[in-house]
Formats: structure tokens, sequence, C-alpha cells
């Protein structure tokens, strides 16, 4: 097939999928608003589950549980941090393109769109959606890569993102999160699309922590499986891949990498647009009203061919992937051992000591509670260096290795 004909096919197919919800949808809703529907399916904050039952945690008329997640959310340092890591494009000097930071507004936005319309609670789609990648490494899922293969080959145990989210909010800064949000940034990846999200049947914490043992120790096989807990996680997960789909083309157009016409809908960075508004109008009209979220088969195909296109031009061929994976995976294989060597001699004036573990302990012993660092020296680690911020990464891993050689950023060329 030609690439002319095989971009008709692709735009054929987009422009079948509707852009608005149907008269009839429209009609429904406003009837129900104006009936007072209440969605039976929506996450109450009466259900909200903590681990401790703390009188300063206690909901209130103006700050209800959920609403109180979102401000221990983005009070946390590692919330700060979102502003210097990196979405895709980790050494282009263009202060336009996307960090992690504007990204989990993205999907927070999206998500509470889709959550509005279909009656869902719209302040745990914020709290799910600004805390889901808080465990992200430095340098996007390159950085995820090259972290996993050292912690990995050292004590067999894998490292997702996700999953040390849910270890940042709960464990290193011990903010006492809802079941509902912890399950929400668990179940987030959006590497694994779904036409249909039906619910886990996750009621309790025991079973919530067996499932996060399980994602250390079993890696894909059960990061592949979970299934969010409540329709406003579902939400947040789709969104995660909306948001991204379509903004990560916008960066590779600005960042000079791809031009306007190297996509096969022809749509270039107008794509971002299209998919924001077409799949969200496509979810809500085959969500409202269900105990699911679903897409229509149409959408589900045009993600699957999006993301497939975005892999094959972007991450594996323009983003640091295809440009210093090699460098950056040894960069993170030198700072695991350094720091690793440096718990091992209890040398307490190391990095990982000033800037990680007193820091840690601080904020713990507020609530009463401490860093067991010495109880998992590799676990230590990890946790160190997912905190780093792009910038931090590379001005210590030029200090402690001076081999090592990061491509430098410039902002203004002189001709």
């Amino acid at each position: 097939m030609s690439n002319t004909s095989h971009r008709d096919l692709v735009r054929h197919r987009i422009d079948a999928i509707s852009g608005r919800l149907s008269d009839d949808l429209i009609e429904r809703m406003k009837a129900d608003r104006a009936a007072g529907w209440v969605n039976p399916y929506r996450t109450d904050d009466a259900s909200a589950l903590r681990r401790e039952a703390r009188p300063s945690d206690e909901p209130s008329l103006w700050r209800p549980s959920f609403v109180r997640d979102v401000e221990k959310i983005i009070h946390t340092p590692a919330y700060n941090r979102y502003a210097g890591k990196t979405q895709v494009f980790s050494f282009r000097s263009n202060d336009d393109l996307s960090r992690r930071g504007i990204h989990v507004q993205l999907v927070s936005r999206v998500a509470r769109d889709i959550g509005y319309a279909l009656g869902l609670n719209c302040d745990l789609i914020e709290a799910i959606g600004l805390g889901h990648d808080l465990g992200h490494t430095p340098f996007g899922h390159a950085g995820e890569r090259a972290l996993n293969d050292v912690f990995h080959a050292r004590t067999g145990r894998w490292f997702f993102h996700n999953v040390h989210s849910v270890r940042v909010l709960d464990v290193l800064y011990g903010r006492n999160l809802t079941l509902q949000t912890l399950d929400g940034v668990l179940t987030h990846n959006g590497e694994y699309e779904q036409r249909v999200f039906e619910l886990s049947g996750l009621k309790d914490f025991a079973t919530f922590d067996r499932t996060m043992a399980s994602c250390y120790e079993s890696g894909e096989v059960a990061i592949g499986t979970l299934r969010p807990m409540t329709l406003e996680g579902c939400v947040v997960r789709i969104s995660d891949i909306i948001a991204y789909v379509g903004r990560d083309r916008q960066d590779a157009i600005a960042a000079g990498l791809l031009s306007e016409d190297a996509f096969d809908d022809g749509l270039g960075g107008s794509y971002n647009s299209w998919i924001l508004s077409h799949a969200s109008a496509d979810i809500i009209e085959h969500s409202y009203g269900k105990d699911r979220i679903e897409m229509s088969p149409e959408l589900f195909e045009e993600i699957r061919r999006a993301k497939a296109e975005n892999y094959d031009k972007i991450y594996r061929s323009s983003g640091i992937e295809g440009e210093r994976a090699e460098v950056l995976g040894r960069a993170f294989s030198l700072m695991y051992e350094h720091f690793l060597g440096d718990l091992k001699a209890r040398d307490e004036s190391s990095y990982i000591f000033r800037h990680h573990i007193r820091r840690i302990e601080q904020g713990l012993a507020h609530y009463g509670r401490r860093y067991a660092w010495e109880d998992d020296l590799d676990q230590t680690v990890v946790d160190y260096i997912a905190s780093m911020s792009d910038g931090y990464f590379t001005e210590l891993a030029t200090k402690l290795f001076p081999e090592i050689r990061f491509p430098q950023r410039t902002y203004i060329n002189e001709c």
C-alpha cells in the first residue's frame, strides 16, 4: 500500500470518530441533572479509607477526604521536582517542551473533564492525576529502564514508576493518603491500553499491599494485570494516554526532530487537539451511567495506532532512547554502585545522607515515623536516584564521574 493510500485510510478511520456527544445523550444528561441525578458508581468521600485514623486527616465540609489528598500531594518535595523531570526530550534546549509537571496537570485536566460529565468524584480524579508520576525517575522512561536494569540485576526485583509513586507517598513521605488515591496511582500505567476498564473489586489495604509486593517480585506479569478499584482511577488511566500521545507529537515538532507531515494521520501537531476532543467525547458517550469506563472499538484502534506510531517515530528514534541511552545507562549504574558503597561504609558525608536520608527522616519525624533505610540498602539507593531531577542527576554524575559526557544544552546558537 502506498503512503498516500495508507494516509487516506487512516484519515478515513479517524474522521469517522465523532468529536461531539450525540443529541440523545445530551438530552439525557440535561434531564438527569435537572432531576438531581447522582451517579451510583461514583466514589463518595464517605467511603475514603486511610491506613491511620489521624485526627488531622478528618474530613470537613470545606476539605473533604480527597481534597485533603490533593493538598497532601502538592505539598510533597517530590511534587516540586516534577518541574525538573523530563517528559520525553531530556537534552533539548527549549523551555517550551513538556516537563513532567505539565504532563500530570494535563492528565488531571482531561480526566476531570471526562469525570465531570460522567458524574464522578473529580477531587479523587485530581488527586490520582497529580500524584500518578511522583515516583518517576529523571529522564523519563529511559531513566526508568536504566534504574530497573541495575536494580533487577542486583536484587531480582523490578522497578516501575507507578509502584514507586505509591512508595513515595505512602512510605517516604508518610502522607496517609486514601486507599482509593493510592490504588489509582498504582494502576494508572498508560503503557497498557484497554478498550473496556472494569473494576478490580479491591476493598482493603492488606490486599493492596500484597499487590504492591507482587509488582516488585513479578514485574510485567503483575503490572499487566492491574485494574483500578474506582471508575475515577479508570478515567485517569485512559486520560494518561490521551494527554501524552498528542502532546509528545507537538514537542517532537517544536524540537525540530520531526516535520508537521511526519505522521500518518496528516494532522501534525494539531493531532493533540483532535485526540483531546474526540477521545473525551467518545469515552463519555460509551461510559455514561455504566459501571465501567469504555470507548468505541474505533477509538481504541486509533489510540493503539497513534501510540505505536509515537514509539516508532519519537520514543525510539528522537527521544533519549535514540540518542544517549548507553551513556545514561552507564551513569545510572555508576551512581547506583557509588551510593550503595557509601551506605555500606556509613559515610555520612555522602550526598545520599545529606540530600536524601536526613531530609526524609526529618519529614517522617513529623508523623512519628522513621525511614528504615538500613533494612534494604538497594531500595534506599533506588529511593534516592528516582527522586533526582534531570539537572541534579547530570550535575552530580559529572562531579563524581568526570569521564561521563552528557550533551551540553545550548539555548542560543550564534551564526
